[in-house]
């Protein structure tokens, strides 16, 4: 029997490269990606598949040789990100026109994770058992304004949305997909500029194990060999977890300010899914880079 598959993105440094080593210790198989090489070569269970994810090419190819190399792929962790590429107000200056700003941010930490989980969706459908999990990183910067870094707390807010309103599609659908989101707080990683770790207060500072205990929570990795890993109806499903030094929070959305406000956020959904399912599945099966209008 072939081994459980997993693929993990930016898995050169940070929580993407302690999860390989985790999934290593349960006995995955384990395709990591990254633009750049892992710092050690981590064995014979190992695929390490260079990509930058802002790219559909290059995360089409990654997921393709993936479900290759055993026939399966069960499940992903959407990790890759970049912290801010351009400014707003401080950069403001009035004797020049603007310059168009670096959305780059924008590419890599929220359309790239819809890039994966549209190709999760299509792999993990060919399984032998359909289905599989996959896991976004958000952010805490994505429960609670970040100023210093507006693009990322704007994409990992994005995250969360995405995974919230992804996630009841997933399962509606009976996919045996489930998509959730993690929301670490402060974690000491490559992705932090030089200076900030150095001397960000060690109290505040929130441990990989909390991170590593989280996915265990969310994925289950120790029973994938069993079918109701992917079909039981008791996975969780659209969880946003935050991660906060020893402790993970499930969080909800907020709270409705009425009865309408309730409503239309878990009563509504047929007239939504009326107006919008076949419209949206029309818009995924045209070739529009090839010119088609949908407008």
């Amino acid at each position: 029997m072939s081994p459980a598959v997993a693929v993990a993105t930016g898995a050169s440094s940070g929580i993407g490269l302690a999860l390989p080593k985790h999934l290593l210790s349960r006995q995955w198989a384990v395709v990591t990606a990254d633009i750049n090489p892992p710092p050690a070569d981590l064995g014979p269970s190992t695929l390490f598949v260079p990509c930058d994810v802002s790219s559909w090419e290059q995360q089409a190819a990654l997921f393709a040789r993936a479900f290759a190399w055993h026939d399966r792929l069960d499940f992903a962790a959407l990790n890759a990100g970049i912290d801010d590429r351009d400014d707003i107000f401080a950069s403001i200056d009035t004797t020049t026109s603007p310059r168009e700003p670096n959305m780059q941010t924008f590419q890599t930490n929220l359309i790239a994770p819809y890039y994966g989980i549209k190709l999760c969706a299509h792999y993990m459908s060919r399984n032998a058992v359909p289905g599989g999990k996959i896991v976004v990183t958000a952010s805490a910067a994505g429960l609670y304004a970040l100023p210093a870094i507006p693009q990322y707390s704007a994409t990992k807010h994005g995250l969360v949305g995405l995974t919230r309103s992804l996630a009841p599609l997933a399962d509606r659908r009976a996919s045996n997909i489930t998509l959730n989101a993690l929301c670490p707080a402060m974690v000491a990683t490559g992705l932090a500029p030089p200076g900030l770790t150095d001397g960000f207060p060690a109290e505040h500072t929130t441990p990989m194990l909390t991170l590593l205990r989280a996915y265990d929570d969310l994925a289950h990795f120790g029973g994938v060999a069993r079918d109701e890993w992917r079909t039981s109806p008791r996975r969780p499903n659209g969880c946003i977890v935050e991660c906060t030094l020893a402790e993970t929070h499930y969080r909800d959305p907020p709270e409705a300010p009425n009865g309408s406000h309730q409503w239309m956020s878990t009563g509504s959904s047929e007239y939504w899914a009326k107006a919008y399912a076949e419209r949206n599945r029309w818009f995924a099966e045209m070739d529009w880079k090839a010119g088609s209008n949908g407008a």
